[in-house]
């Protein structure tokens, strides 16, 4: 538990071994993070939980510096890459399904009407959230740690610092808010 936090801080310190071995001690737990995103199957046909882990991994090195202070808040930027990995892998396989550059063509069919699009569905909750976060800042990520992330509400209570009921009034409101917002 301390570990990681000692870690981040050894990071900021200019340890470069430090990043690796924060990984290697935090891979269980990003593989249950990523796990708990892709658990119920379908919403990413690309990516898997260890592909999720591994690209969200490449971000983070890619930033360079990782600012965090301490676990609740690694875990809190972990949930968010993830979103980031899945939201931009979405985005991809929606432009290849329109083809890319290629000419577009009409296709009539009832069938298509009744093909479910994940990806469309993911980016629609992205762009509903990112409303909601300028509303609610607390109730956005409540909804990012619970829907992109896997969190419990007890998870959720104590990454953020507040009472598990607490957390359960947000995800209520914010269902509704979203609810009319994807409607």
């Amino acid at each position: 538990m301390n570990g990681i936090t000692t870690l981040l801080g050894r990071m900021q310190q200019g340890d470069a071994s430090a990043r690796d071995e924060l990984f290697r001690t935090a891979y269980a737990d990003l593989q249950r993070l990523a796990r708990a995103r892709l658990r119920d199957g379908g919403r990413n046909a690309v990516l898997d939980t260890t592909s999720l882990v591994h690209e969200s991994y490449l971000r983070f090195i890619g930033i360079g510096e990782l600012l965090v202070e301490d676990r609740r808040a690694f875990f809190r930027y972990a949930s968010r890459v993830m979103r980031s990995v899945i939201i931009d892998s979405a985005r991809e396989r929606m432009a290849e399904r329109r083809g890319g550059n290629l000419p577009q063509l009409t296709l009539n069919s009832k069938l298509l009407a009744d093909i479910r699009n994940d990806e469309a569905a993911i980016l629609r909750v992205h762009e509903a959230l990112e409303v909601l976060a300028q509303a609610d800042a607390r109730m956005a990520q409540v909804v990012e740690m619970r829907y992109f992330g896997g969190y419990t509400d007890r998870e959720i209570a104590e990454t953020l610092e507040v009472a598990e009921r607490t957390v359960q009034r947000d995800w209520q409101k914010a269902r509704l808010i979203l609810a009319a917002a994807l409607d």
